[in-house]
């Protein structure tokens, strides 16, 4: 969602920018295969009823669907997400990472696929133009594994707990999924901020390849 909002805010401003998407788990220790469902984890986690997790995550996908995103979290299927994580920073080598972390994202909220399963994650990278027995052998080894514990230690350095969280020019920071106003803002105070001010009066030499002009007097 908080990705969905950038991209939009994106889009309001006229001027170039670069998104790097980085690696990070919320739970590295979660299984694999987990039995119990997003409410039953949300529960247990922040000692809440069920009834209030499901609260919670109804606002969340009202939310979602403000920002044109449609989530299924009655269907959601919980794992552990380190391989998901290797594939988009294999994609990322081959100049698909924006492609392929987006397809996993749709993925896991709206299409309820298991994005810790091997198969399923061969079969979206091959969606986004990857090849299949490349990405095979890749999740079956430990490949890119230290690209995803590099950007997670980045994150700990930033002293990052959560996500969304967005880094402007390492220099200023959004956390959550902030409103698309809140992006357009904070982009445009960086884009000032790095524009050229230029400080004299056009009275100095300006010099280019085909020489130098001096002031007129």
């Amino acid at each position: 969602m908080g990705k969905r909002r950038l991209e939009d805010a994106i889009k309001q401003l006229d001027h170039p920018i670069e998104v790097t998407y980085r690696c990070f788990e919320l739970d590295p220790t979660k299984e694999r295969d987990v039995k119990e469902n997003v409410y039953e984890s949300l529960a247990k986690k922040y000692g809440m009823s069920i009834a209030q997790a499901k609260a919670n995550t109804e606002r969340m996908v009202q939310m979602a669907k403000e920002s044109g995103l449609e989530y299924h979290m009655d269907t959601q299927i919980l794992t552990n997400t380190f391989d998901a994580h290797r594939l988009t920073m294999y994609a990322k080598t081959q100049g698909l990472m924006k492609e392929m972390t987006e397809r996993i994202l749709r993925a896991y909220f709206t299409e309820s696929k298991h994005i810790g399963d091997h198969a399923t994650l061969t079969d979206l990278a091959v969606e986004v133009g990857l090849n299949r027995e490349i990405v095979e052998k890749m999740l079956a080894s430990d490949e890119m594994a230290d690209a995803v514990r590099a950007d997670e230690q980045t994150a700990q350095q930033y002293r990052i707990t959560g996500v969304p969280f967005f880094l402007i020019n390492k220099k200023y920071a959004l956390t959550g999924a902030q409103p698309t106003d809140m992006f357009v803002q904070a982009l445009k105070k960086v884009i000032a901020e790095d524009e050229v001010i230029i400080l004299n009066n056009q009275d100095g030499a300006i010099c280019d390849d085909d020489g130098c002009e001096l002031p007129k007097k």
